[in-house]
């Protein structure tokens, strides 16, 4: 499935909403129906995502003791239709009985009928670790879900601008060709427009080619971005198939790959490209029908552990990005968190 950040969104304010009182809930309802009508959902589609999202900014307002949360909705295009992702992340630690909190019953404004109207649904609560909840929706009302391959990747991704700014100065993008699946991650040198631009042209580098080896890929997006302010990069194939992840980056971003118990960070090299890259090469790194693979940029700190989270390696990785952000983002730069399972077959996608 090649599925990447839809690209022709009009909306200029930013993908998510902070929400600790009921004016924020009515806030985020205008952004839904704003986002939703501007990706051509109809009234219908429109109106159960506006639900959803009610249903989520009145759940951060009335149990997380005042601290609230964050609402994050993702466009998406694919080769099948155009679709949202929506999370919902609090941190309170105090928070208990989230299945009392949230009732599956015939309700249209409870956790089932939430779970009925998306494609994709998954939850994380852990005591102390606060809740998160992922929810997809397709424009078009889901159907019954597709077989997956064994090698099927499932996508998770939060990318946003640092509070205040309009344009992100990072971006992503994957694309799928046979076996493998390509990624790229720009985190353009510094934030606000200049660095939206070097980002953006460092995505459309990699639009514009046919796939090739990560180590390549990262030569022409370095020769591309002259002229602007540079970016770090990485470039990444993964290929199921073949038991294998390529890697080739420059600057600081983060890439680890997680199996099981073990954990292994990925090489880049000093450098920005488009500024200088004295040193790119390319790594191969074994992956394996467990692997998990998390990619960030450097406004999201390096700290986390994963096994501080009990479960949160079995969840959906829209649920993982959604916490590694929520817990480790820092508030002065712009923010993204790729991650990448094998077989998505554990939810419903």
């Amino acid at each position: 499935m090649n599925m990447t950040a839809h690209p022709h969104s009009r909306l200029l304010f930013p993908l998510y909403i902070r929400v600790e009182n009921l004016s924020h809930v009515a806030k985020a309802q205008q952004l839904i129906i704003a986002l939703s009508r501007d990706l051509g959902f109809d009234d219908l589609r429109t109106d159960q995502a506006s639900l959803i999202v009610t249903e989520f900014a009145t759940h951060l307002v009335k149990h997380t003791a005042g601290t609230g949360g964050d609402l994050v909705f993702r466009p998406l295009e694919d080769a099948g239709g155009i679709g949202l992702d929506i999370l919902a992340l609090d941190c309170d630690p105090g928070i208990a009985n989230i299945s009392g909190r949230f009732r599956d019953s015939n309700s249209s404004t409870d956790l089932g009928a939430i779970r009925r109207l998306s494609s994709a649904f998954d939850i994380f609560f852990s005591p102390g670790n606060g809740v998160a909840v992922f929810c997809r929706l397709w424009k078009d009302l889901p159907a019954e879900p597709a077989p997956q391959p064994p090698s099927a990747l499932v996508v998770g991704v939060v990318c946003l601008p640092l509070s205040g700014e309009q344009a992100c100065g990072d971006a992503w993008a994957m694309k799928v060709d046979g076996d493998s699946t390509f990624f790229m991650l720009a985190d353009g040198l510094g934030h606000g427009p200049d660095a939206a631009e070097a980002a953006n042209q460092a995505v459309a580098i990699f639009a514009e080619q046919t796939p090739r080896h990560p180590a390549e890929l990262l030569h022409l997006i370095h020769a591309g971005l002259r002229g602007t302010r540079g970016a770090a990069v990485v470039a990444v194939e993964v290929a199921p198939g073949k038991g294998v992840i390529r890697y080739a980056g420059v600057g600081n971003i983060t890439g680890q790959i997680l199996d099981g118990g073990s954990s292994r960070h990925l090489i880049s090299h000093n450098g920005t490209a488009g500024v200088e890259a004295r040193t790119i090469k390319e790594f191969s790194y074994p992956w394996t029908d467990n692997g998990l693979l998390v990619l960030h940029s450097d406004g999201v700190a390096t700290c986390w552990l994963l096994d501080d989270y009990p479960g949160l390696a079995q969840k959906h990785p829209a649920l993982i990005a959604g916490v590694l952000f929520r817990d480790y983002q820092r508030l002065h730069d712009d923010s993204t968190v790729v991650v990448v399972k094998a077989d998505g077959r554990r939810v419903m996608e």
